[in-house]
């Protein structure tokens, strides 16, 4: 019996990965302890966020660092403090941004849905680049002119998604954004590991980096981290919190927000609807040290165990092979890849079979198409491994 059960809500196994349609992963023991703890007393948030900012700042090796509710609500976040500033009538009008910069340079092959929280605060998304490479015409993407000829009056900045394979390097475009001294945003929500990767981006000249707190670093589902300029921090937190307060009674600390710098106290913003409650930034701020003690290769001696548990359970069988895929790669996520054998459509059947089953176990299906069953082991107990390792045997043999 668990809290899910007496709802009516049936746990899985989750062996695809943190995604948040099947609710993320498994927080530590400790994280949730930290939230318990964090429920029983009330605190100011903005003394909250600043203690926070210092020691994601100390992380990243960025100037300061916030706290929303997901790496996508950062990126909302981020895209209005390149576009208001510091200034509390622009804070207000959003989104609607007329007579600001309001125009986010993007590379064509790196836009997805989620840059829809760019936006949704108001920015207007300028592509540039055709991806030759993706499409099979060539081997060309963006070059680094092409983000230079788009910059113009209107500019608020330009977004990087960061990716192995995302072009050009992120360095060529925060040289380009320094000469003009346009911000850059970098989406880097799934880029951990390797832990190196939390203070990468800021010093390839990112001025903004979003990172998910509920995939690779352990913290609630509800969370994210935004790193980089203290004045763009400052004018994120500012669009965040809840500002309803008489003025000459606003005092919020200073390393967070600097009320020097501001010409009245902003209305609540556009980001007010992206709030984090104490418990997911307590929750978060524990979930990344713990995240930093780890280290990569603990990390990944214990997400490979549980593959090599699994794939124990598939020896011998005739109706697939299998692989250990990034085995050796210690600052990256190891694979258990299933190549199935026999009908081409005989991985989907797979997978279908195993959310079918009771637990429902859910694998990664991007790879049905090589005919590939993919088990991800971040969000993984230790004790779901034997469960795995059985039902995919079974399925492996039942399945034609």
């Amino acid at each position: 019996m668990t809290i899910y059960t007496t709802i009516g809500v049936t746990p899985i196994i989750n062996a695809k990965g943190p995604a948040t349609r099947l609710s993320g992963g498994i927080m530590r023991p400790e994280v949730a302890a930290a939230m318990v703890e964090a429920s029983r007393h009330c605190v100011d948030m903005a003394e909250l966020q600043a203690a926070a900012s210092l020691e994601i700042a100390k992380a990243t090796g960025a100037e300061a660092g916030y706290i929303a509710s997901g790496a996508s609500a950062c990126l909302l976040l981020a895209a209005a403090a390149c576009m208001a500033g510091l200034d509390p009538g622009r804070m207000a009008r959003l989104p609607d941004a007329t007579g600001m910069r309001n125009e986010v340079i993007m590379i064509r092959s790196q836009r997805n849905f989620y840059d829809h929280a760019i936006r949704a605060a108001g920015a207007r998304i300028i592509e540039v680049g055709l991806p030759d490479r993706y499409s099979g015409a060539g081997v060309r993407d963006a070059e680094g002119w092409e983000i230079e000829d788009a910059i113009s009056e209107r500019t608020a900045a330009i977004f990087y998604v960061a990716d192995t394979a995302a072009q050009p390097p992120l360095p060529v475009v925060t040289a380009i954004a320094g000469r003009h001294k346009i911000p850059v945003i970098v989406d880097a929500a799934a880029q951990l590991p390797p832990q190196a990767n939390l203070k990468r981006f800021i010093a390839e000249g990112a001025d903004l980096v979003a990172f998910s707190g509920g995939k690779l670093l352990g913290g609630p589902q509800a969370s994210g981290i935004l790193c980089g300029r203290r004045d763009l921090v400052m004018s994120a937190a500012l669009q965040h919190l809840d500002l309803d307060i008489y003025e000459d009674m606003w005092q919020p600390p200073k390393s967070l927000i600097d009320k020097r710098k501001l010409k009245g106290t902003p209305q609540h913003g556009i980001g007010r609807s992206c709030k984090a409650g104490k418990e997911e930034i307590v929750g978060l701020l524990t979930a990344l040290r713990l995240f930093i003690a780890e280290g990569d290769a603990t990390r990944h001696r214990r997400w490979k165990a549980l593959l090599e548990t699994i794939a124990r359970d598939l020896t011998g069988l005739k109706t697939a092979s299998f692989t250990i895929e990034g085995g050796e790669y210690v600052h990256g996520i190891p694979l258990l890849i299933v190549q199935c054998h026999g009908k081409p459509d005989r991985a989907t059947k797979v997978i279908k079979h195993l959310i079918a089953g009771k637990p429902a176990i859910h694998a990664d299906p991007f790879w049905r198409a090589q005919n590939r069953v993919v088990i991800n082991p971040v969000c993984m107990a230790a004790e779901d491994a034997g469960a795995v390792g059985k039902a995919l045997r079974a399925a492996l043999a039942r399945v034609s």
